[in-house]
């Protein structure tokens, strides 16, 4: 089944005018939501709104938009005031700056939404795609939507290009902020450390090789429930030593790899072995 588009927008390339569709990227939220219920019948419960200054509940009606500008102290605004301070749809990707696109680092990213040609637009729109692959580069460009400006880079993505919203400067905080230490790190660990990931180096993303298993497992669980059994709490994993010698820690690591790196193999020389001797008989 195709991609429903959730907005139209038009992309300006240097003069020219791309109409494009907006796609999500992804599914809905798979995260397993339990509610709120009344214990003694089992009825889902209703959340209200509470006046601690009047002692009394707050009808939706009676409700009001604010702004704290000080400890305690609130600026209200009606309905038409919060029309006036929303910033316009433009219904517009304006690009700014084509940059590299590994100059952008991941920590800037949020959501990804996937852009496709609109009606007239699929010559155009290929284009600006095969452009951004060939030179290495994406967009960086501004797309005000829903009451905010965003900050957004368009960058190729197989066939197609992906609207990557990015979050600004001023919302990304400095790791100077996080307490890292003084250690010193010596090189014959460096050394080991090398050889644990040169063991586990893959040259390809394989996403379809994972999955949500603890999602997976709380469905069984739940499922059990719903058809009568008793679910009971799995048992907790041993914990983990602290690490006491880094470098033991270290070759530990790198027997346990090759230990389980060569057991396939010697399965395999077996099996090659048992084919050569029956193609021999």
């Amino acid at each position: 089944m195709s991609a429903r588009a959730i907005a139209s927008v038009t992309i300006s390339f240097g003069l020219v005018s791309i109409p494009t569709k907006i796609y999500s990227s992804g599914e809905s939220s798979t995260g397993i939501r339990f509610n709120m219920l009344h214990g003694k019948c089992g009825t889902r419960l209703k959340q209200k709104y509470y006046c601690p200054k009047d002692n009394d509940e707050v009808a939706r009606k009676d409700m009001v938009k604010g702004y704290e500008f000080s400890k305690g102290q609130y600026v209200l605004f009606n309905e038409e005031e919060l029309k006036t301070l929303q910033e316009k749809s433009t219904q517009s990707i304006e690009i700014t700056e084509f940059i590299p696109t590994s100059e952008v680092d991941p920590i800037y990213f949020e959501k990804a939404y996937y852009l496709g040609p609109d009606k007239g637009g699929d010559r155009a729109y290929k284009l600006l795609s095969r452009s951004l692959q060939k030179s290495g580069r994406s967009a960086l460009a501004k797309y005000a939507a829903r009451g905010k400006m965003y900050l957004v880079l368009v960058r190729p993505f197989e066939d197609g290009l992906v609207m990557q919203q990015l979050r600004y400067s001023d919302e990304i905080r400095s790791i100077g902020e996080v307490p890292l230490g003084d250690a010193t790190v010596k090189n014959d660990e460096l050394k080991l450390a090398l050889q644990i990931i040169e063991q586990g180096i893959s040259d390809e993303f394989k996403p379809e090789q994972y999955g949500d298993e603890v999602r997976e497992r709380t469905l069984k669980l739940i499922e059990q429930k719903v058809q009568g059994k008793e679910i009971t709490e799995a048992p907790a994993e041993e914990p983990k030593a602290q690490v006491i010698d880094l470098m033991e820690a270290l070759k530990a690591s790198l027997e346990k790899k090759s230990a389980s790196g060569r057991k396939p193999a010697k399965r395999a020389q077996r099996a090659s072995a048992k084919k050569r001797s029956r193609a021999k008989g």
